[in-house]
């Protein structure tokens, strides 16, 4: 799930992202309004936490021309002022929370859920996701085939939800890369493909139905079913991994 922070406050975001990514999350950080609105009007989120001070323009203003535009992705206001009229005018410009500085960080993980259930977006819809035997609780944090407890990092938690929201369709790399790790895909770099090999050695390899399918050429697919044309990755996990610029830093954690 992609959370959108609009935080001038820089160590705070810096603190916010560290902790919303270690629970699961892609954040894209932007440290003022006028950035933070072209990220709104261009790409994607599950959710916006937006704070209210910004250096150049209302946070409460940008919501409102947000809203005016038709968008409906939930709203979580950050600010230091905690008068219950700003409140009031932020529920009414179109906010869904609203969240008084300082705070503790367990209360923004509550109310992001909260959020997220309560838009009924696609992404909690439920919170158990499931292909063939493979289920996933998005809740529990946890992952079994059949009966088998089948642990994953944070990242090839995160690749794997990714893989079950849009299960039969073909992902090339650069999606992969744009949503699971938020960078742009870089082809000199197998990063996504060690990823996807050390989700398959946990949730394939010691399996009869293979659910990762490589499709030859264009990228990966989720499917029970395997009627593709797939072939095998040229990323090892043992021996030498072929291509990789890093695998250390970037790779699943």
């Amino acid at each position: 799930m992609k959370v959108l922070l609009v935080e001038d406050e820089v160590k705070l975001g810096e603190y916010i992202k560290k902790g919303l990514t270690e629970a699961g999350f892609i954040v894209d950080h932007h440290t003022t309004g006028l950035d933070g609105y072209h990220a709104l009007m261009t790409d994607e989120f599950s959710v916006v936490l937006m704070d209210v001070m910004l250096p150049d323009v209302s946070g409460f203003e940008l919501v409102r021309n947000y809203r005016a535009a038709g968008k409906h992705t939930p709203v979580l206001f950050l600010t230091a002022k905690d008068d219950l009229s700003d409140k009031i005018k932020g529920i009414e410009i179109g906010g869904d929370d609203y969240l008084t500085k300082p705070f503790a960080f367990a209360e923004l993980i509550v109310r992001i859920k909260s959020l997220l259930r309560r838009a009924n977006q696609a992404d909690y819809k439920s919170t158990i996701m499931h292909i063939a035997d493979l289920k996933m609780d998005i809740a529990k944090r946890t992952v079994h085939r059949g009966d088998t407890a089948i642990k994953l990092t944070a990242k090839e938690f995160s690749l794997l939800q990714f893989l079950l929201e849009r299960q039969g369709e073909v992902l090339p790399r650069s999606v992969i890369a744009s949503q699971v790790w938020d960078m742009n895909f870089d082809s000199d770099t197998n990063v996504i493909d060690v990823a996807i090999r050390r989700l398959r050695l946990k949730i394939d390899d010691e399996f009869a139905i293979k659910l990762i399918h490589t499709v030859r050429g264009m990228g990966y697919r989720l499917d029970a079913i395997n009627t593709s044309d797939t072939s095998t990755d040229n990323a090892t996990i043992n021996g030498n991994v072929v291509n990789s610029v890093a695998t250390n830093s970037t790779e699943a954690k």
